[in-house]
């Protein structure tokens, strides 16, 4: 790893356990390079303000976990993966969500599961004839779906486990993906 690496992670490290004990509006640059033992200048080399570095982490530890080697077989791993992750840094997740980093997490995810969601009906309209209109439909139906059911299992304090959430999604997806196959022609 590399020295710039190691150092964009203890920043992170100093964040989040920040955010354990803060809300994300009332951490300063300050509290930051305190926690870290860093000086502002390490931190301004490094993130243009908080927004970034929790962008940065979100990055490194959601988006990068869920989108690793992904595929129509890999998703559900990958899902539960990332929910594992969150799932271990609850407080941290809650904090940024409920706070301040909604709907930009809400927007990457929204971007990820649009391109797997559209692969799969792509997949599925190989054997079926589909409308165009059916298939925009179905994977913003699907995205919007799964997404706003992690914000929501975020918000709610994750009660439900990493496995029953992602047991939940890829059911209703399957689900889904059986009904579009014995339908193709009636979605909408």
């Amino acid at each position: 790893m590399s020295e710039s690496m190691i150092t964009k992670q203890a920043i992170a490290t100093g964040f989040k356990q920040l955010m354990k004990e803060k809300t994300f509006d009332k951490i300063t640059i300050l509290d930051i390079t305190k926690t870290c033992g860093l000086n502002r200048q390490t931190f301004y080399y490094h993130f243009q303000d908080k927004y970034e570095l929790l962008n940065w982490i979100f990055y490194n530890e959601v988006i990068l976990v869920l989108t690793k080697d992904l595929s129509l077989d890999t998703w559900p791993d990958n899902l539960f993966h990332m929910l594992t992750v969150m799932k271990e840094n609850d407080t941290f997740y809650r904090n940024a969500i409920n706070h301040s980093f909604q709907e930009e997490f809400r927007n990457y995810l929204l971007t990820i599961s649009e391109e797997l969601f559209c692969s799969i009906i792509d997949h599925i309209k190989v054997n079926y004839s589909m409308p165009e209109e059916d298939q925009k439909f179905l994977y913003r139906f699907l995205s919007y779906g799964v997404v706003d059911s992690i914000v929501y299992w975020v918000k709610e304090g994750m009660v439900r486990s990493p496995f029953e959430l992602k047991k939940h999604i890829v059911s209703i997806v399957n689900e889904c993906k059986m009904y579009a196959t014995k339908h193709p022609t009636t979605l909408l």
